[in-house]
């Protein structure tokens, strides 16, 4: 409905469809068939630039489909899209390229072509020093104004004399103290005055060479009437155990405070009563049965759970008794070994309640017979 096109239907009398001719009035070589041409429109017709700042027009796309797309252009490439550039850049220097500190100067030699990214910074301490199409490098020498202390001969050093390092500069003094960014407050004559032997007044100090404020020469010496390795330490569980020049090996009896279990008549034995050796205090049951670092659970209530063995003196009179009998004496040999087997097994705490077998030399020697 845009009116730029003009339409022509060749055959109205056989009535044939899909044949009609779409041409554009612009340029009626521009056609199309059953549709619409695309017809073109070239928006820099209008001269929509700034013609006082020299833009130029161009539509990368004069159709119109495609509205608004065209670019304006100022000599010096300054650009903007759908409309003219406000202003072109006259003197690039307008915008401060050459940063806001104020110790560069800015130059655009070529103001009148407009062009762009050939301004000139330099810096103001030393012109020589410059920039094309960007800020120099602009050294400042922090140790141009001395700021370290010149009364105590301190020297001063800017590592990196640049606007980029600030406050870097170092004072160092004559004996190799040295501060960062300021003067060292003290430089130091006598390194003694820092008592550096300690402060606990056992030592002199001496410093063999102030004048030249020489660094790490003191000597420390102990005072002819202080002694080293004396002190004392003594246990506060026990005053009688002290030991000189170190800590003492206090007592700690584990079994003092009765850990095994009085109902079952435990016995309490700790064998290395230090503070080094806890837990190995042992608990021990009438019978024998034993734990370490704690009561014993369960003493064993019947001594029949235990298998004990027939006492020795019971065993021998039997065997007495037997062996006065014509009918045992050809087995006593075989029955004496056996009885010392089951001795041998018997625990060696109970073995010692009981008394050695042996057979009275009567009847040894009537079996001999």
């Amino acid at each position: 409905m845009g009116g730029d096109q003009d339409c022509t239907d060749p055959d109205t009398a056989s009535n044939k469809l899909h044949d009609f001719v779409c041409s554009c009035k612009s340029d009626s070589k521009i056609k199309k068939v059953d549709g619409p041409a695309t017809c073109s429109k070239n928006e820099c017709d209008a001269n929509p630039c700034d013609a006082k700042q020299s833009q130029t027009c161009n539509d990368p796309d004069p159709t119109l489909a495609s509205v608004k797309d065209y670019t304006c252009t100022c000599p010096n490439g300054v650009m903007a899209t759908g409309g003219p550039v406000t202003k072109c850049i006259d003197d690039e220097c307008d915008a401060n390229p050459c940063g806001m500190g104020g110790d560069q100067d800015c130059k655009d030699p070529d103001t009148a072509s407009n062009k762009l990214h050939d301004f000139v910074c330099s810096c103001k301490s030393d012109s020589k020093i410059k920039k094309v199409d960007g800020p120099a490098t602009c050294s400042k020498d922090e140790c141009a104004g001395n700021p370290c202390d010149a009364k105590q001969s301190q020297t001063c050093n800017d590592p990196s004399p640049t606007l980029a390092s600030i406050g870097d500069y170092t004072c160092t003094c004559p004996n190799g103290v040295m501060a960062t960014g300021g003067p060292v407050t003290k430089c130091i004559d006598d390194e003694c005055d820092a008592n550096p032997c300690g402060m606990g007044g056992d030592q002199d100090c001496k410093d063999p060479d102030t004048a030249a404020n020489k660094l790490h020469d003191f000597v420390c010496s102990c005072k002819s009437d202080s002694k080293l390795h004396d002190f004392e330490c003594t246990c506060k569980s026990d005053k009688s155990i002290k030991k000189v020049d170190g800590p003492a090996t206090c007592s700690k009896d584990e079994c003092a405070g009765n850990p095994c279990d009085a109902k079952q008549s435990q016995t309490c034995n700790d064998p290395s009563p230090t503070l080094a050796s806890i837990g190995d205090y042992v608990c021990t049951c009438p019978n024998g049965v034993k734990a370490t670092g704690g009561p014993v659970t369960k003493c064993v209530d019947d001594e029949c759970d235990a298998n004990p063995p027939v006492p020795v003196q019971m065993v021998q009179w039997r065997l007495v008794v037997l062996s006065r009998s014509a009918l045992w004496m050809n087995v006593m040999p075989t029955l004496v070994a056996w009885v010392e087997i089951r001795i041998a097994r018997i625990p060696t705490p109970l073995r010692t309640s009981f008394t050695t077998l042996s057979v009275p030399a009567s009847q040894t020697s009537r079996s001999r017979k």
